[in-house]
């Protein structure tokens, strides 16, 4: 007599992927939605600081007006040219990734960093030769004495975002070349990036432009 032997089809095993061990629950990746997350409060707090600026200015009947036309505006639309140039070589390099050229998005976010460094150097020039006229935190040759703290804590908070972006995105190429990250991740940092640049807009119009030298 022969025995029929009845077999059931098992599930094939699974394995999580790298990097995503749970599936988000939102209609975004985690960590795109962590990113948005982060950008909107960042933005929170770059607000509260400008609408105190924009305050103490109105406040203060001797506010500074230190900024010439040159060298400093002229600095200062040079920096924007690099920050604006540097947010469209990463939107390149995002589209490489996403296309899956690998060396076009490292060269492209690579040229992105090189910008961000010429930034961070123009901006702490700019620093130094405002410290070399006098200007401390609650001090300075002009006016009121709350310019300097201003100041420094809008553009110093904005230059420390830039050192950030720079360093993480070094850290994302490599870890791309790697194989570590994917275009996923190159996409998530340029998010950040393209706020970066969009703080930078409403920094120079309230604090270099409203306080050109008469």
């Amino acid at each position: 007599m022969m025995s029929a032997s009845i077999t059931t089809p098992t599930a094939p095993a699974t394995t999580p992927s790298h990097g995503n061990l749970e599936a988000s629950p939102f209609a975004i990746p985690s960590k795109k939605l962590v990113m948005w997350l982060f950008i909107i409060s960042d933005a929170v707090t770059f607000a509260a600081l400008l609408f105190a600026y924009g305050y103490l200015k109105n406040a203060s009947p001797n506010w500074p007006e230190p900024f010439k036309f040159s060298p400093s505006i002229i600095n200062v639309m040079l920096m924007t040219f690099i920050l604006v140039s540097s947010s469209l070589t990463m939107l390149i390099g995002t589209r490489a990734a996403k296309l899956g050229d690998k060396a076009g998005a490292l060269r492209w976010t690579f040229i992105t960093v090189a910008g961000g460094l010429l930034f961070a150097l123009l901006h702490v020039r700019e620093w130094l030769g405002l410290i070399a006229e006098g200007v401390r935190l609650f001090q300075n040759p002009w006016g009121s004495p709350m310019f300097g703290a201003t100041f420094f804590a809008i553009t110093g908070l904005h230059l420390t975002h830039v050192i950030g972006g720079v360093i993480a995105l070094s850290v994302v190429a490599l870890g791309y070349k790697r194989g570590r990250y994917n275009s996923d991740d190159i996409e998530i940092w340029s998010l950040y990036w393209h706020f970066v640049d969009l703080v930078w807009m409403f920094v120079v119009p309230m604090v270099y432009l409203l306080n050109i030298a008469r």
